[in-house]
């Protein structure tokens, strides 16, 4: 799984371009020429109706606002975005035009039958059976004269001449044999041990048959192989003095060979000896082998976390060959009952979450709505469905990423964008991660460092001081690039890289502008942002009141953090000092 995240993100970026061509089913693309300020993003409530346009920024959809302009991130023009009949965040509304572009295709989810079994894939190699390997040895003292086997690689069979070798032993035992012929008839045994000492060396009983008959001695012997093999080690050159049991060759018998599979330790459970195992290579397209499984290997690998599987497979063509690359599957055990099940290509994968669109039915425009589920185990071309959906219901299969970008693009939930706005029974109310039990508590207490800066920072807006706004947010940057990011890991620190990341850019805004209200403005984005962080990661220490305004920004509404319950407003200053109302505490051990 973890390798599908991996090749997931090497799609991802092109993908979001083609969502952003889909997008012109869902905005219309809009040229520009104002260099007004962004007074509004998605951290701000904003009036989306049919009668008002929503401008977004193509590359940060979190910025919307109701009038044209410049990102306040990339400062790139603001796109016209059309906003969602549905009204929820977790539904994509696209036009037949942007499916057909998209391709998208679906699948009904339906149950998976449990005499299937589990399907399980494995990945191994070809690899010489141990148990036929040989060394071919000298059984004779002597030099090397000539060699008939003169290369690694080269077929041997039983039987056959491998060298020539001149031996005195093996002269003075001819000698020995013809004297003891001619004291036959006094003692006949000398002659048998005669005929043993020549034995014990392999010369056959032809050779010896010939000696006695011609009596003549032999200065050179042919020596023949034992076994019958591939010669995966030449040990001798002509010329070579060997010594008796002194090796010339290694062999490899290749008839049969092992072929050994990885198997990861989830899966041992559905594997036993005897299952069978269909397998191919690369290397001989179009052909496909069936083996059984014949040893497990009872130890697991702790570098690679996996068990050998070695099968058994005749191989008296050769066509297989040490060091081949295999896949193969295996049917695993069979299930006891039915279960869902969803094809591979649904599941899009995001750190620990799966995620998958389901396309809703009962709509007149093709919607598809963003949902995470839970899976199990690997079944074929399917994972098992534990959780998220049910049978019946149908999920894209085809054009999911294209979705995921164009989500991305309108500012709803997707992959990378899962702090959207939903409804709930009491009004709007945003969805957030919450980190605040895995964050280390040394993060917690950067964390309020932090937000101690920004006090300072608010209290300068609080005297509408435009040039004491811009030193104190110098300090503020500082203390922000002292967080350590490296406290935290996963999706909690992809989560802090997006906070960051708009922490600096509004941070920068502030100190670089010299009017007031345009600062107030930047502000706003940050105070958004860090009152998102602490609620997400939590704090170390202290008590923070989470502060709101109605009437910011032509009644819009802004908040901010203040340490204190009485309201002084860095929106208005002495204008409106106590406008405002406390509508959140945060303390220590209830983020």
């Amino acid at each position: 799984m973890k390798n599908s995240v991996k090749n997931q993100l090497k799609v991802a970026i092109p993908v979001l371009l083609l969502g952003i061509l889909i997008g012109f089913g869902i905005n219309s693309w809009v040229n520009i020429n104002s260099n007004k300020d962004v007074d509004t993003s998605a951290h701000l409530p904003i009036e989306e109706s049919a009668n008002l346009e929503v401008w977004t920024c193509s590359m940060h959809p979190q910025i919307r606002q109701n009038e044209e302009g410049i990102c306040p991130i990339c400062e790139m023009d603001l796109i016209t975005l059309e906003t969602n009949s549905s009204n929820d965040p977790l539904v994509l509304e696209m036009t037949q035009a942007a499916v057909q572009l998209a391709n998208i295709q679906t699948t009904v989810i339906g149950k998976a039958s449990a005499q299937m079994g589990k399907i399980i894939r494995l990945s191994g190699k070809v690899q010489a059976d141990e148990r036929r390997a040989s060394s071919q040895v000298a059984h004779v003292p002597g030099r090397i004269e000539k060699l008939f086997v003169t290369f690694t690689g080269e077929q041997v069979n039983k039987g056959q001449k491998i060298a020539e070798v001149y031996s005195p032993e093996l002269i003075t035992a001819q000698r020995e044999l013809l004297e003891a012929l001619k004291l036959r008839d006094l003692n006949p045994d000398l002659v048998e041990a005669a005929r043993n000492k020549l034995r014990y060396w392999k010369i056959s009983e032809e050779v010896i048959r010939d000696i006695e008959e011609k009596g003549i001695i032999q200065e050179t012997f042919v020596l023949h192989a034992d076994e019958s093999g591939i010669v995966t080690q030449r040990r001798v050159a002509v010329g070579d003095h060997l010594h008796e049991g002194s090796p010339l060759f290694d062999l490899m018998n290749l008839k049969k060979v092992w072929v050994l599979f990885d198997a990861y330790e989830e899966d041992l459970a559905s594997i036993s000896l005897g299952d069978k195992i269909e397998f191919n290579t690369p290397a001989i397209p179009g052909r496909s082998f069936q083996t059984s499984i014949t040893f497990i290997d009872p130890v697991i690998n702790p570098q690679t976390r996996v068990a050998a599987l070695r099968t058994e497979i005749t191989n008296g063509s050769g066509i297989l060959k040490p060091e081949m690359l295999v896949t193969g599957t295996i049917q695993g055990k069979k299930g006891q009952q039915s279960q869902l099940s969803i094809p591979k290509t649904a599941v899009l994968w995001t750190g620990t979450r799966s995620v998958v669109y389901v396309k809703i039915t009962d709509t007149s425009i093709p919607s598809f709505q963003y949902r995470e589920v839970e899976l199990g185990e690997s079944l074929g071309d399917h994972y098992q469905l534990i959780g998220g959906l049910e049978a019946g219901e149908e999920v894209v299969t085809n054009g999911n990423f294209t979705i995921d970008a164009a989500a991305q693009l309108n500012n709803q939930a997707s992959m990378m964008n899962q702090s959207v706005f939903v409804k709930g029974e009491s009004g709007v109310e945003k969805i957030l991660p919450d980190y605040t039990k895995e964050t280390p508590v040394v993060f917690k207490q950067q964390i309020s460092g932090l937000a101690k800066a920004y006090l300072s920072l608010k209290d300068a807006f609080v005297a509408t001081d435009a040039s004491l706004v811009q030193q104190e947010t110098q300090p503020f940057l500082m203390t922000l690039s002292e967080v350590d990011m490296n406290l935290l890991e996963g999706e909690a620190h992809l989560f802090w890289m997006e906070q960051l990341n708009f922490l600096q850019t509004h941070g920068e805004k502030v100190k670089e502008l010299n009017e007031i209200e345009a600062q107030r403005k930047q502000f706003d984005f940050l105070s958004q942002t860090l009152i998102q962080t602490i609620k997400v990661f939590g704090v170390s220490e202290q008590t923070f009141y989470i502060q709101h305004c109605p009437m910011a920004f032509n009644d819009t509404g802004a908040d901010w953090i203040s340490d204190v319950e009485e309201i002084r407003n860095p929106y208005f200053g002495d204008v409106m000092l106590k406008c405002g109302v406390v509508e959140e505490i945060i303390t220590v051990g209830n983020e």
